[in-house]
């Protein structure tokens, strides 16, 4: 009888997941006893300000006023979507951090944004960039999270195939 090596999965990266929810619901936090609604507070003048505003869609407002079935939608959406990546960080070796990490960073970010959907109705957003009278819609720390996550999955696929292809 053949014994079975276990090699660990990347299910430790949920740590990850769990840094990102904690500093997320933190910065909100401040946000929600510090900042004045709706008013730029400059940090870098000409570029940045911190900016409290709210969003009851998905990126840049995308179904904001579709009457309020869309926190149900989006909640769901975003713990189907993180359980999916759970799934596949129990699938991936430990040590394969470039496919790793980028599944852990959505999953934070996804789930810092259903509390807030499900505490307040909303999205708390309050980064807020801009360049003379050109705009970036505001976002938060869960938001950056998705879009960093996002990115590296994009490329951990586009590196990943290359290299397989060069390897067939």
């Amino acid at each position: 009888m053949q014994s079975k090596t276990v090699k660990p999965n990347a299910l430790i990266y949920l740590l990850v997941s769990v840094a990102v929810i904690g500093l997320d619901q933190w910065s909100k936090a401040w946000v929600l006893s510090s900042l004045p609604e709706f008013t730029p507070v400059p940090v870098i003048e000409g570029f940045w300000n911190w900016y409290r505003t709210y969003n009851t869609g998905a990126a840049f407002s995308f179904l904001s006023d579709a009457g309020g079935w869309q926190l149900w939608f989006f909640t769901f959406l975003a713990l189907a979507i993180s359980g999916l990546m759970a799934f596949w960080l129990s699938r991936t070796p430990r040590a394969n951090w470039r496919s790793a990490l980028p599944y852990a960073l959505v999953i934070g970010g996804a789930i810092g944004n259903v509390i807030d959907r499900q505490i307040h109705g909303h999205v708390v957003d309050f980064i807020q960039w801009y360049v003379g009278n050109h705009y970036w819609p505001a976002f938060n720390i869960a938001d950056s999270a998705i879009v960093a996550g996002a990115i590296g999955i994009a490329l951990s696929g586009l590196f990943e195939g290359k290299a397989a292809k060069k390897a067939g």
